[in-house]
């Protein structure tokens, strides 16, 4: 008998779903399954829930192809419940292995979700909860993110706008999605509204808002007074000035609320005691290390090694061989915003890190773009950051640059 099955109760497979979760149901040892189906309703689950562990008097365990979600949140609500999370390709290719037929329902895949969590319990690992204010701080960097996304959708959007009646202020701005641009655009939405203003008035518009726009008045000024139209055609410039309002609007509204969560992100990364850990790494700043740190979480027994978390992160290549053929491709099954915060970080960190500026000039030298050159320097880094937070240690550049000369690494001969 394995770990798993002298521990709980109850095993659970669950294939959940937006309104209903089939469920398959061994009650210890037994070889006997039950299926049931439980509507996504908290009470239904709860209820579910609190009848199976009275009547078992044992703990629960419960397979799930999630990590998180609406069902996941539920079942971690009581301390008798441990959720195991499965892989969903991982299911997928266990299906497959079992049904070459491609056959394929709920249930069935429930009890699969149960027999893998029985049958190899070195692989499928219960999900252990970050404190509160870490699981918070994961959702709060994703949705952030994602509002960052819709303010660059809208900011292309209002590009596009712009093209078909009044592409001056592209020529004027070079930031499209900041405050200062949309707020001259629902000013002077169109080339005849803002030739009709007045230098001075143009001119204190600027002033009002300080910082950079400064220094470009005279030359904005200059462009205004000697554009001309792309188009006189009303039909043209009327629908397009709603949309162009309409757009820098809700770019307005995106920042702001990008702002009230960058707020609650600082509060929350402060008062974690990795906080002085993932800043000390160069490059990452307000924006990058709660999100690294939302990556890697606070437990320390989750990665036994640099390479999990580059496999984790999707920075590790992978390699396919067939035969006398072998190829190497992009790591597809990960998550794609915990890849594009180390990536971040990694191109960050080339203006700020003495040795990474060197690595990413060696890897240009070397031929490789751009991207490439970003995703190893990622790579190296993550050797380093594991290290520093295994032994819970700040990064420290003088100490890791005396390290790579006793190595004599070639890094630094260059």
């Amino acid at each position: 008998m394995n770990n798993i099955k002298r521990k709980f109760a109850v095993h659970i497979g669950l294939d959940w779903a937006n309104k209903k979760h089939d469920v398959c149901v061994q009650i210890g040892d037994s070889k006997t399954r039950s299926f049931e189906v439980i509507p996504h309703l908290p009470e239904a689950i709860d209820t579910w829930l609190h009848k199976l562990h009275v009547e078992t008097k044992g703990d629960i365990a419960v397979a799930v192809e999630l990590t998180k979600g609406p069902i996941v949140y539920a079942l971690q609500k009581h301390s008798f419940v441990t959720v195991f999370p499965i892989h969903g390709l991982t299911l997928s290719q266990y299906r497959k292995a079992l049904y070459p037929s491609g056959a394929k329902d709920d249930p069935m895949d429930a009890e699969l979700a149960l027999d893998m969590m029985l049958n190899y319990p070195d692989k499928v690992k219960p999900l252990k909860p970050s404190s509160g204010d870490c699981r918070a701080l994961a959702l709060l960097v994703e949705q952030r993110r994602a509002l960052v996304d819709d303010r660059r959708s809208n900011a292309n959007k209002l590009i596009s706008a712009l093209k078909q009646y009044y592409p001056q202020p592209l020529e004027w701005f070079s930031h499209r999605d900041s405050e200062l641009f949309c707020d001259f655009l629902i000013k002077w939405p169109t080339l005849e509204s803002v030739k009709r203003a007045r230098n001075i008035t143009i001119e204190k518009f600027f002033m009002a808002r300080g910082g950079n726009s400064l220094s470009n008045i005279t030359k904005r000024v200059e462009g205004i007074s000697s554009a001309v139209p792309l188009t006189e055609d009303n039909s043209v410039i009327l629908p397009h000035k709603m949309l162009t309002i309409a757009l820098c609007k809700q770019i307005l509204t995106l920042i702001q609320n990008i702002r009230v969560y960058d707020k609650q992100i600082a509060l929350l990364f402060k008062s974690l005691p990795d906080a002085e850990l993932f800043e000390s790494l160069p490059g990452t700043g307000p924006c990058l290390a709660p999100r690294l740190l939302a990556a890697l979480g606070e437990d320390r027994t989750r990665f036994n090694n640099a390479q999990e978390i580059q496999n984790y992160a999707g920075l590790s290549p992978v390699t396919e061989r067939s035969g006398q053929k072998s190829w190497v491709h992009w790591r597809w099954q990960c998550s794609k915003f915990i890849r594009q915060s180390f990536i971040e970080w990694a191109a960050k960190s080339v203006g700020i890190s003495y040795w990474a500026g060197l690595y990413y000039a060696q890897q240009r030298a070397k031929g490789n773009t751009h991207q490439s050159a970003v995703r190893s320097l990622a790579y190296k880094w993550v050797r380093i950051l594991y290290r520093c937070w295994k032994t819970k240690t700040p990064y420290d550049e003088s100490k890791y640059l005396k390290v790579l000369r006793e190595r004599n690494s070639p890094l630094l001969a260059a």
